[in-house]
Formats: structure tokens, sequence, C-alpha cells
């Protein structure tokens, strides 16, 4: 799709009074004495496997995570491992491709969103591979909870999130001296209206039951959840404690334009692995380089109302497959930034300050030529797929639109709409609702 196709898109859109949902993080959450407390042990900001002590020991243990939509090998990797994979075994790479094969359906965890990534355990003990990949295997494989590194991947295991690197609130582990653990994690995001990121205090006992003990809000979705490309691996979630709207909001999309510079390098690297065009190669790197440009700009607007951005935390990954990057492209791309584009025209049009005009105004034709770029590459990568694939690519779309619709209906701070050109809730739904019907369908 070519750039000028969607201005003309944007420009009847913008006729209809259409526009994009942006929801801001609240800063609230209580205190709560996490004397003794320390972080879990960590590799690569995601739960390392040492410190565990199972029952029988294997010489090597990896957390693997897997896309079960994904049959490719590019879509496993490992977060964390021990030992030497293999190192006993008779027949060592027999051993070594059963273990890059394994990817049990589901896994003892699964975290879903418009895509969905499943963890399990895989070991090996001699010529035995094995997959630890549900809450009762993994409890029978660990025996008695007599680690705080144990009780952290129990609690993960159980559906919490166990944060690394992000402070005590967000994950945090302590031996409570009676043969029971204290695990510190989240659950859910702030993004959206009604939606929010509980922190949760939980007691692990030897048998592995997870119990309870405080939840407290830490975040709740308002008016500021940007949209556009976000990596794959963001961990930060780009909160600022600031008392002014306008801070808050653009140190928030400073925090996403940053990230965004990310994505398409990784865009940029997995183009060439899978054999795209250099047009296309060379069309997201020039995007990484305009995404620089944003979040200086952001930044700087954030600093007028006395906010500074945090620095975006994403994930090291391994390169995916064609059919997980034209997944991701079509939900990113294709339909948040494109929507993202539309809402920066909205904003270059009605925000009454001048500097939040002309800034958006730059930023908008930006942003159309990236979301055409996102059209392009979902094209070339559809002609390289099965029906099946494509099918799975559209009905992703069309989750994406339903999700953006629902954040769309959040309501915004009037300061937003005024001051930032923000779009009110009804054209926002508009907005969703024309783009769904023109491309998304």
């Amino acid at each position: 799709m070519e750039s000028n196709r969607l201005r003309l898109l944007f420009s009847r859109a913008l006729r209809a009074s259409l526009a994009s949902p942006l929801v801001l993080t609240g800063c609230d959450g209580g205190e709560v004495d996490l004397t003794g407390y320390v972080e879990p042990a960590c590799e690569n900001r995601n739960l390392a496997v040492t410190g565990l002590l199972p029952v029988t020991t294997p010489e090597f243990i990896a957390l693997r995570a897997f896309a079960p939509m994904d049959e490719s090998a590019e879509s496993k990797w490992r977060v964390s491992s021990t030992g030497t994979p293999c190192a006993t075994a008779t027949q060592p790479d027999v051993c070594q491709s059963a273990l890059e094969s394994l990817a049990p359906t589901p896994g003892f965890r699964d975290a879903c969103g418009v895509l969905c990534t499943d963890y399990f355990l895989a070991t090996t003990r001699g010529d035995t591979v094995s997959a630890i990949a549900s809450l009762e295997a993994l409890k029978a494989f660990l025996g008695p909870i007599d680690t705080t590194q144990e009780a952290a991947l129990t609690a993960f295991a159980s559906g919490y999130d166990i944060g690394c690197g992000n402070g005590l609130n967000h994950g945090a582990v302590k031996d409570l001296g009676d043969g029971t653990f204290g695990v510190v994690g989240t659950q859910g995001m702030a993004c959206g209206k009604g939606t929010e990121l509980t922190r949760h205090v939980l007691r692990v006992t030897s048998t592995g039951e997870v119990v309870e003990e405080e939840r407290t809000v830490l975040e709740r979705g308002s008016d500021n959840c940007a949209v556009g490309r976000r990596p794959e691996g963001l961990q930060s979630p780009g909160a600022v404690a600031c008392d002014d709207v306008l801070g808050r909001h653009f140190a928030t999309i400073a925090h996403l334009e940053a990230a965004s510079i990310q994505a398409f390098l990784r865009l940029r690297e997995e183009l060439a692995l899978h054999g795209a065009d250099v047009a296309l190669q060379d069309a997201a790197l020039v995007s990484a380089l305009e995404e620089v440009m944003h979040t200086e700009v952001s930044a700087r607007l954030a600093g007028r109302h006395g906010a500074t951005p945090p620095a975006p935390q994403v994930d090291a990954a391994a390169p995916r497959s064609l059919f997980a990057v034209a997944l991701d492209n079509a939900v990113e791309g294709c339909v948040r930034e494109t929507f993202g584009a539309l809402v920066a025209r909205h904003q270059a049009m009605h925000a009454r300050d001048g500097e939040v005009r002309a800034s958006m105004a730059r930023i908008a034709e930006d942003e159309t030529r990236h979301a055409a770029l996102s059209w392009k590459i979902d094209q070339w990568a559809q002609a390289r797929l099965s029906g099946s694939e494509r099918e799975v690519l559209q009905l992703a779309k069309q989750r994406a639109a339903a999700a953006l619709r629902e954040e769309a209906a959040a309501p915004v701070n009037p300061v937003l709409v005024s001051e930032a050109g923000l779009p009110s809730p009804e054209v926002a739904v508009a907005l969703v609702d024309t783009l769904a019907r023109e491309l998304w369908a």
C-alpha cells in the first residue's frame, strides 16, 4: 500500500471526525514492607534456572518459550539455562535434535494477548530429553520447594509475572524462615480502560501451594496508552511520576517512540534474514532513524511540563520465522501503527499548543510512511506464506482492531484533548470503525 492511498483514507476519516486512543498510566499503588526481600536470580532479564534443587538432577535445564501458533524452529527460544545439553548422551546428535524440537502445547505458563507465548522446562539426562510442561509436572520435578528460586519459578508457573531489574515491587523473593518463601509478582497491565497492573505478595509453601496474602494496584489504565510499533520483549511500562498530565503523556510517548527504534532495527535484520528486497530493508532502517527524531521531540515536549521519559527496556530475542515476523507486523504495523499515524494527523489539526501542532505535523508524515511500509511488508510476506498462515494474519488484524476499539472508548483527560489534540472517545471509536471497514475487515 502506498503512502498516498493512506493519506487519502486518513483525510476521509478526519473529515468524519475520527481519531485514536491513547491511554495514560496512573500512579497509585500502596506501600508494602519488603524488608529482607531481594530480586530473584535472572538471566537476560528473565528468571534464571540456577538455584533449583530438583528431585533428580539433570545435566541440563532450560526455561524455554515458544509461540504455539508458529511451528517453525525460530519460534522456540531459550529464556535461561544451566548445565551442558546432552553432555553424557550416547548419541549427542539425536539428543540435540530431540531437544531442539521440544514444543509441548500448552506449557505450564501461557501468556496471551493478541499473540500467545507458552513456557516450559527442557531437560536432558543421558539420552533422555524431557519437557516439563504443566504445573503438576513442575512440582513433581522440583519436589519440596526449598530455595527462593524454586518458589519464584512456581509462582511464575502459577500465573504471576516475576520481574527482573524493575525493582522489588515487580519481582522479589525472601526465605521466611518457617519452611515457606515470600514472592512478590505482578499481574495484568495498565493500558486501556478498566485495566490495571497489580502487585501480589505471595507465600509459597514447601508443597508448591501459592497463597496470595496481599494485592495492591500499582498502575491503572486511563487516557494515554499510545499506539505504534511496540517491540517484542518490551518490559518497561513507561509510566512516570509527574503531576502534569501533559508531562506524563509526552514522557510515555517518548518512551514508546524510543522502543520503536529497536523494533525497526530488529525488523530490518529479520527482513534481510528472510530475503526481503533491499528497498524494504532500507525503509525499515530509515524508519528507525525517524523514530530517533520522534523520541527527541516527544522528550522535549515532556520536559516542558517537568517530566523525564524512562529509557525502554527490551529483552533480547532470537530471530523469528517469517510467519512470526508477519504476524507481529500485522498487529503492530498494519493495525496499531496505521491507527497511530491517523492520531498524529488529528493532533496536528486540533492541538491548541502550537509546538505540539508543528511537531505532530512532521511526525504524522513519518508515521504514515511507516504504516505504508507495514502494508508493503504484509503483501511481501503473504506471497510467501501458506493459505492457513494468511488466514491467521487476517484473524490477528481483526482481533487487534477489536482490542483497539475497546481502548478507544476509554475516557481522555480534557487537557489532552484541548492542548495535545487527542480525539474524544466518541471520535476515536468512529475512527477505528472506519479503518476496520476500509483496511482490516
